[in-house]
């Protein structure tokens, strides 16, 4: 079941095959057709169903259109924001946030061109994904994220094992290196003459070199 902000507690999100089909259909719409240009009507055909059950269960393409990205959103972001808050080490914390997001996007390369593509549409969709993840206000899902790696990096400074960073920073530059190169794809393959399997390979040397790079440029 697809959780849906409280904003919206009204509507019905359809359950088993259908589900799938109609947001994997709505997705594919929404990618060739950009949300703005893409129709109910092209999205029913696409899932094989009537136009009428788009409505019952969505009531509109706005709704269907967040349903489908939080989904999409979803498959990645609540795995980063618990690597984050947890309790480990700040070595084991960027291994793991690397192995994650590089092993999810290659699966799903299409994400960061998407929910970029998305959140231009409607910067509102961040917050409500992170309400929907956290159960609390955006706000403070934040505050408690970076109030806690802070403390931890403060605390990694003062013993003189890391330079002293802001966890935004950390943050920015350790999501930027991963998503990079999959929202640059198109000019990444144009530059260096990439194939798909020379791209896969490219990832798979990044996966194994990043966090090591990472965390040497943070030595003091």
């Amino acid at each position: 079941m697809i959780k849906v902000p409280r904003s919206l507690p009204d509507v019905p999100v359809p359950e088993g095959d259908t589900q799938h089909r109609i947001l994997d259909a709505a997705h594919r719409v929404f990618m060739r057709s950009g949300t703005a240009g893409a129709r109910m009507q092209e999205i029913a055909r696409e899932a094989g169903v009537n136009p009428a059950l788009l409505h019952y269960y969505f009531r509109s393409k706005a709704r269907l259109s967040e349903a489908v990205f939080l989904r999409a959103a979803g498959q990645l972001f609540p795995a980063i924001l618990a690597i984050l808050n947890s309790d480990q080490s700040v070595s084991a914390k960027v291994e793991q946030v690397v192995e994650k997001e590089l092993s999810k996007l290659s699966e799903t390369p299409y994400l960061p061109a998407y929910i970029l593509s998305e959140l231009a549409h409607d910067p509102n969709r961040m917050r409500q994904l992170l309400t929907v993840v956290t159960g609390q206000h955006p706000s403070k899902a934040g505050q408690r994220l970076l109030s806690g790696l802070d403390s931890q990096l403060k605390a990694e400074a003062r013993a003189g094992r890391l330079r002293p960073i802001a966890a935004e920073q950390f943050i920015v530059n350790l999501l930027s290196l991963c998503i990079f190169p999959f929202a640059a794809r198109p000019m990444l393959t144009a530059l260096f003459g990439l194939n798909d399997d020379r791209f896969s390979a490219f990832i798979a040397e990044r996966r194994r070199s990043l966090p090591s790079f990472f965390l040497r440029a943070l030595q003091p």
